[in-house]
């Protein structure tokens, strides 16, 4: 079965590809699915450069599939780009199926599947309802390696942004933050792991701020 990971860049997903290259012997993933704002050229919600995602899923070994967004676009233009893009991938690349790295968000998880409900595709949900630190555990003691690009400010003070994702990160985060950001409290970009056939190399850029988020800017070396 042909599938996408659905992807930021950021551990969620990494981790989720990560899983089905070694436990689900039947899925082949295809490449990544990623929403562009076009305004910006950066990946939406993370901020990641669009080059930056480009050398990270050639670095895997994966095709991406962008969905173009402008910015402050509704949910419906989301939806329909996101649908306009899986056509396409199905039609010239036979998909069958979307990995999502979620873990416990019952909405995002009904509306991911509504969505591909559309399409006749399958959702596939490698992460869900896995303990959140065994995750960010994992994550790390596998030999990922990604820093902190967004953080909510309602949730997370700013000086966890910038910062590479390790043990030292999970265990001075606030009793009231999941280990692994699910409730948005942070994003991250991974650039380098196990299943990365080179390290993406990125330097840490300037910081800026839009409303309650605080980002990081990486800048390819």
């Amino acid at each position: 079965m042909k599938a996408l990971l659905q992807s930021g860049g950021g551990k969620d997903s990494i981790l989720a590809l990560y899983k089905v290259l070694n436990e689900y012997p039947d899925i082949e993933i295809e490449g990544m699915l990623v929403t562009i704002t076009k305004d910006f050229n950066r990946v939406s919600m993370h901020g990641v450069r669009e080059k930056l995602v480009e050398e990270q899923a050639a670095s895997l070994g994966l095709k991406i599939f962008k969905s173009y967004i402008p910015a402050q676009a509704s949910n419906e233009i989301y939806i329909k780009s996101t649908l306009d893009t899986l056509k396409e991938a199905m039609e010239r690349h036979g998909i069958e199926a979307v990995v999502f790295g979620d873990i416990f968000l019952e909405d995002i998880r009904l509306f991911r599947e509504n969505l591909l409900k559309e399409l006749e595709l399958r959702p596939i949900f490698p992460l869900w309802k896995m303990d959140s630190l065994k995750l960010a555990d994992e994550f790390i003691s596998s030999g990922f390696r990604a820093v902190t690009v967004v953080v909510d400010l309602e949730k997370l003070s700013g000086e966890f942004l910038c910062r590479e994702f390790n043990d030292d990160f999970i265990h001075s985060l606030p009793d009231s933050v999941d280990p692994m950001g699910e409730n948005g409290e942070f994003h991250t970009f991974v650039y380098d792991g196990p299943i990365f056939r080179k390290q993406v190399k990125l330097r840490t850029g300037k910081f800026h701020s839009s409303g309650r988020f605080k980002f990081c800017d990486l800048t390819p070396e």
